[in-house]
């Protein structure tokens, strides 16, 4: 399935700038232009991400292309009440999908579920790859971000039974 065209992508921004106008109106205060991408892929309709000081939205535009209406009035206001939740009260106070980001859903008018549930079949995703590590006691499979973590020094996993450190064994197949 090819993502959205150009003039869809330009529907989902004009959206997404009239969620975060309604919000302004609703709360009496300005919140800055948000960048919005789409460049998202895998399962996720949209992603509110925030790394240091940079606050964007991705959209996925395989999905969208696929479920473009729903997702227009889902994901959209669903990705920018997590803006406005953190703009309002911060990341640290809040549980993502809790009270204060549900209230603002409800001025949105939107649908507070988390999650949608569409058909994936003709959506590319990135299927998850594993290792195998070995302790004293068992074998252990851990994922390609935990793998990655333990390899760059980040972190040292340890059994839950016998406490000894894991240790690598070998690369194993993806998405098992």
């Amino acid at each position: 399935m090819a993502p959205i065209n150009a003039e869809q992508q330009a529907q989902v921004l004009d959206k997404t700038q009239a969620t975060l106008a309604l919000a302004e109106r609703e709360y009496g205060r300005e919140f800055p232009a948000i960048p919005v991408f789409f460049d998202l892929r895998g399962r996720c309709s949209g992603m509110y991400r925030v790394k240091g000081r940079e606050r964007v939205i991705r959209y996925n535009p395989h999905i969208f292309a696929k479920y473009f209406e729903d997702s227009l009035v889902t994901t959209v206001p669903h990705e920018v009440a997590h803006y406005v939740s953190d703009c309002l009260y911060g990341l640290r106070s809040i549980r993502p999908h809790g009270d204060e980001w549900r209230s603002i859903m409800e001025v949105f008018k939107a649908d507070a579920s988390r999650t949608a549930d569409y058909d994936l079949s003709g959506i590319p995703t990135r299927r998850q790859r594993y290792f195998d590590y070995r302790c004293p006691c068992q074998n252990h499979r851990l994922s390609s971000r935990r793998h990655n973590k333990l390899a760059r020094g980040e972190v040292i996993y340890n059994c839950r039974q016998c406490g000894e450190s894991l240790g690598f064994v070998a690369a194993c197949q993806v998405g098992a």
